[in-house]
C-alpha cells in the first residue's frame, strides 16, 4: 500500500482526540473500519504509530515521526489547493461569487443583483469586521470579492496583491437619538459633540485615527468610547447612553436620526476588491456595475443624503458602469 494524505490525516485525527474511537467519530467513519485502516498504515511503515489501552491512544516514537512530518505535508497540501481554486479557470463564466462584506449596508442588494443577473450561479456571503481578514480569504482561494471600505484617503494593505475600486464616497454621518437638542438640525458641528459619549463596532472604521484628528481640528479630544455590535450600538444611542457615527447610507431605524457633519470632516469610501490573477477577475466590472446599482437603489431608503448629495456633488457613486440589467 502507497501511503496517501488521507492516511496522515487519519493519524493526525487519532493523535489529536487521543482515541481511535473518537477519531472515527470525527471522520465520519465506523470504528472497525479505522482500526483496520490504522492497521494497514502500520504495516506500510514498518511499526506501530500508536500504544493504545484505556486511557487512550498515544503516540509512539515512530508515530511521533509521523506526525511531525503529517503537520507539514497537510497544510502545504490545503496551500497548495487553495492556490489552484485561486489560479484555475480561464473562460469568462462562473458558477459561483463568493462574497465577501465588513458592514456594508449593500451586500444584500448586489446578491439581489448578481441573482437576477446570474440565475444558475450560486452566490455566497461571508461576514468580517476586517478587510485584511476578507483580503486574506481573497488570497487563498475562498472568496471572489471583498466589499469593504476605508476611511478618508486611507488605502487596503498592498500585502495581499488585490486589485481595488471604489464604489462610493460618502460622508460619514452622526447617529442621534430623536430626542437629542441637535436632532433638529439639518447638520451638527462635531465640535458641538465634545460633551457626548461614543459607541462604535469592532474591526475597521473611522473610529481610529481619521476620527481623532477630526476632533482634535474640532477643537476637543473624544469621551468614553463603548464597543459592541451593529444591534448594541444601536441600543445604547436610542438610550440616550451615546451617540455613534454611520455611513450615510445606513438604514434608517425608528426613534434616530441621521445627520450630516457640517463640513464633512470624516468620508468613507466603499471598495470592491478582487485578486487580478483570478476568473473573478474578468467579470470584475460587472460586479463592481452591480454594486454601484446596489449604492444607488440604497439612496432611495435616505431621501436626507440624496438631497445633501445635490448640494456636495463630489459624494456619491463613482462612475457605474452601465450593463443594461434590469433588475427590479
Amino acid at each position: 500500500m502507497n501511503l496517501e494524505l488521507r492516511h496522515l490525516k487519519v493519524v493526525v485525527a487519532i493523535a489529536e482526540t487521543g482515541s481511535v474511537t473518537k477519531a472515527a467519530s470525527l471522520l465520519g467513519l465506523a470504528q472497525p473500519a479505522l482500526t483496520a485502516q490504522l492497521q494497514r498504515i502500520e504495516r506500510t511503515l514498518g511499526g506501530p504509530l500508536f500504544e493504545r489501552d484505556r486511557r487512550g491512544a498515544r503516540p509512539t516514537a515512530l508515530g511521533e515521526l509521523v506526525l511531525a512530518r503529517a503537520r507539514v505535508l497537510l497544510p502545504a497540501m490545503k496551500g497548495l489547493q487553495d492556490e489552484a481554486a485561486r489560479l484555475a479557470g480561464t473562460g469568462t463564466v462562473m458558477d459561483r461569487f463568493r462574497l465577501g462584506g465588513v458592514n456594508s449596508p449593500i451586500l444584500g442588494g448586489l446578491v439581489h443583483r448578481l441573482a437576477a443577473d446570474q440565475p444558475h450561479a450560486q452566490i455566497s456571503t461571508y461576514a468580517s469586521w476586517y478587510v485584511d481578514e476578507l483580503a486574506q480569504m481573497v488570497l487563498g482561494g475562498r472568496l471572489d470579492y471583498a466589499l469593504s471600505g476605508v476611511c478618508g484617503d486611507a488605502v487596503p494593505s498592498a500585502e495581499f496583491g488585490l486589485s481595488w475600486r471604489a464604489v462610493a464616497i460618502d460622508a460619514v454621518f452622526v447617529m442621534l437619538p430623536e430626542a437629542h437638542p441637535l436632532a433638529e438640525r439639518d447638520e451638527v458641528d462635531l465640535a458641538d459633540l465634545a460633551e457626548e459619549q461614543w459607541v462604535a463596532a469592532p474591526g475597521d472604521g473611522c473610529f481610529a485615527d481619521c476620527f481623532a484628528a477630526a476632533c482634535a481640528r474640532a477643537g476637543f479630544t473624544p469621551r468614553k468610547m463603548y464597543e459592541t455590535d451593529i444591534r448594541g450600538c444601536i441600543d445604547l444611542v436610542e438610550a440616550g447612553e451615546a451617540v455613534a457615527l454611520c455611513q450615510a447610507t445606513f438604514r434608517p431605524v425608528a426613534g434616530l436620526v441621521t445627520r450630516p457633519l457640517a463640513g464633512a470632516p470624516l468620508r468613507w469610501r466603499l471598495l470592491l476588491g478582487w485578486h487580478p490573477e483570478t476568473p473573478a477577475a474578468r467579470l470584475a466590472d460587472r460586479v463592481l456595475a452591480h454594486a454601484t446599482g446596489a449604492y444607488t437603489d440604497s439612496l432611495a431608503r435616505n431621501p436626507g443624503y440624496l438631497t445633501w448629495l445635490t448640494r456636495n456633488p463630489m459624494f456619491g457613486a463613482q462612475l457605474p458602469l452601465d450593463l443594461g440589467v434590469a433588475v427590479p
